[in-house]
């Protein structure tokens, strides 16, 4: 197994990942210089996610998540990619990164431009008709739910509410929102995001694991792994001998089983992770 006996530093992180392909597992934290916040970051206040039986089981509940998300989706869809990003893509031209996995639904690894992304937990840009399987964009669906509650944003400003992740807004009161349904067969709408309770596709999670195993060593940015559906990579690597290097502000559920932990911004840090490995592997 491996264990983390390596000092968390910047040098030593260096030390296991040159010369080594990697696939990045990726979570909130790397978008928060993106004016994303994470979950579990130090600074980061309490949340009580959704679960996907309240979401699916209670109109009231639905009500709340779409409200809510009406007003959160105008902020994460604003947000650009930021160095850290960049930073990756910059590591997979030069042939470092094989790809990224990301716990995110914020798309902002294939908006910077990142070719192999695994989106593991689906992406807050889709949305699904849990009755007839109908996808349609979530810029459309805004439409829809601006005329029909066109008084609604105006009222609940995004500066006003505290935005979490999957762009779900903070709202003191959800009453009188009027919800969508299937423009096709008039049945629920949901997102196209993993919610707490609901299983990561067996394909998808089929990919992830080949894209881990296609690599030299795990890089994870950004993620408490604190969910299981990242922290089983983690596992997997160590119980394999494959090398993993975590950078994360504050404890990961993953420490103990890492090579290196470097706690760091992960900006700054992948961004020297690119101007050393990018070069050494051209």
């Amino acid at each position: 197994m491996t264990t983390a006996t390596t000092p968390g530093t910047l040098d030593a992180a260096l030390g296991v990942l040159a010369g080594r392909t990697v696939t990045v597992l990726t979570g909130a934290g790397i978008s928060t210089d993106s004016g994303i916040p994470d979950y579990r970051g130090p600074s980061s206040p309490p949340r009580t996610p959704m679960t996907y039986q309240q979401f699916v089981g209670d109109p009231d509940f639905r009500r709340h998540y779409w409200a809510r998300n009406h007003v959160g989706w105008r902020h994460v869809h604003r947000q650009s990619p930021n160095g850290g990003h960049r930073a990756l893509v910059a590591l997979e031209a030069a042939g470092v990164v094989r790809g990224v996995i990301t716990q995110n639904v914020d798309r902002l690894h294939t908006l910077a431009g990142s070719r192999t992304v695994i989106d593991l937990h689906g992406t807050y840009a889709r949305v699904l008709c849990l009755a007839c399987g109908h996808a349609t964009g979530r810029a459309e669906l805004a439409v829809r739910l601006e005329a029909l509650n066109p008084e609604f944003a105006a009222v609940h400003a995004v500066g006003d509410a505290e935005i979490a992740p999957d762009a779900d807004a903070v709202l003191a009161t959800t009453e009188g929102f009027r919800v969508a349904g299937c423009e096709r067969c008039g049945g629920m709408l949901k997102p196209d995001i993993v919610y707490f309770g609901e299983n990561v596709p067996k394909p998808r999670v089929a990919q992830a694991y080949a894209l881990v195993d296609s690599a030299d060593a795990l890089l994870v940015v950004g993620s408490s792994l604190t969910v299981m559906s990242g922290l089983r990579f983690v596992r997997h690597c160590a119980k394999s001998g494959t090398p993993v290097v975590i950078l994360n502000r504050g404890w990961t559920r993953g420490d103990e089983l890492a090579t290196v932990k470097l706690d760091a911004g992960c900006t700054e840090t992948l961004a020297r992770f690119a101007a050393e490995l990018a070069p050494r592997a051209g």
